[in-house]
């Protein structure tokens, strides 16, 4: 995958929201799904695009929240917007996190290079920050496509 490439498609989806990450339910490659919006007067219609990130070897996940924000932020009523919006703390119930400062491909990952001399591919390394959440993901290539109306990452059986 181009470097800058890669880097567009990370540049286009700067300040929106993610709403959902996690593997797919085949547990090889990692979605990253972001609802896209712009100011109405551009007439751009707002979208739910999957980021795919393929070949996925290493997903970290930790908090962008400082610990007295954690220790505010544990009652259960949080977790509901309703219920939590006029309490103190992080409203997990918005369901969504602001994807600010960004997401960036990391040039010189060491992990990266590693992946790619033990397999024999190319591998990359993108940070991904958000408001509540940092991601780093190492993986091969990303592939990005709108997500169609009723998407659903799992399902129970």
């Amino acid at each position: 995958m181009d470097t800058g490439v890669l880097e567009q498609l990370l540049d286009d989806v700067f300040d929106q929201a993610v709403v959902h990450h996690g593997y797919t339910n085949y547990m090889r490659d990692y979605e990253v799904i972001v609802h896209a919006t712009a100011d109405p007067r551009t007439g751009a219609v707002p979208s739910y695009l999957r980021y795919l990130f393929r070949f996925c070897v290493e997903a970290r996940c930790e908090t962008s929240l400082a610990a007295e924000t954690w220790r505010d932020s544990l009652d259960d009523r949080l977790i509901e917007h309703e219920s939590g919006v006029d309490l103190d703390g992080y409203v997990w119930g918005v369901k969504w996190h602001c994807l600010y400062p960004g997401a960036r491909s990391v040039p010189e990952s060491e992990a990266a290079r590693r992946w790619s001399a033990a397999v024999g591919i190319d591998f990359h390394e993108v940070r991904i920050e958000t408001d509540a959440h940092n991601l780093a993901l190492v993986f091969s290539d990303l592939r990005v496509s709108e997500v169609p109306a009723g998407y659903t990452p799992f399902v129970a059986d």
